[in-house]
């Protein structure tokens, strides 16, 4: 697992693994559970993925960009998926922040349980979704591989053929 910690001017020292984890201790009720069982279920998809900890302290997990975070409210664990709209949900695991272009949710009360099964397979698209467009070339990409085309001397020329002389012109010359 490669951990990273990212983000603003945090004062909270650790990784970012250690983060999440102090968080899930801190919270000692069933929003920490909630949070620990959701962390587990994202290491046993991606066991590489990438631990974040951003924006003031929300755990983030990545796998060539951002899979979900995890945050924590008063009555609701929230995971959202950074490209949630454009993932299927045929278990319909969305149930918040529907409204969006992009980013869709899901938040957990206490006393759900996890239809772990789909959301496994929801983990597992995003995962690929991401994969998938980090491959792609983007307008950023496209404009940063131009910008570099650019940038580079031209090739040099090769030298036009020695002319060679028309045998009336050879003739001329030996008079």
């Amino acid at each position: 697992m490669t951990l990273k910690k990212r983000g603003g001017a945090s004062k909270e020292s650790g990784s970012a693994s250690q983060l999440i984890s102090e968080r899930i201790a801190a919270l000692g009720d069933w929003r920490g559970e909630m949070l620990g069982k959701i962390r587990a279920l994202i290491k046993q998809v991606d066991p590489g993925v990438v631990e974040e900890w951003k924006w003031m302290g929300t755990p983030i997990w990545s796998h060539d960009g951002i899979i979900c975070t995890g945050e924590t409210y008063k009555s609701v664990v929230k995971m959202t998926f950074a490209k949630g709209a454009f993932l299927a949900d045929p278990s319909h695991l969305f149930n918040s922040s529907l409204e969006g272009n992009l980013r869709r949710a899901i938040d957990v009360h206490e006393g759900e349980k996890l239809k772990v099964p789909a959301l496994k397979a929801l983990i597992r698209e995003a995962i690929a979704l991401n994969v998938s467009k980090k491959s792609e070339p983007t307008k950023k990409n496209v404009t940063a591989a131009k910008k570099s085309a650019a940038k580079k001397p031209a090739p040099a020329k090769k030298a036009p053929p020695a002319k060679k002389s028309s045998p009336t012109k050879q003739r001329r010359k030996r008079r």
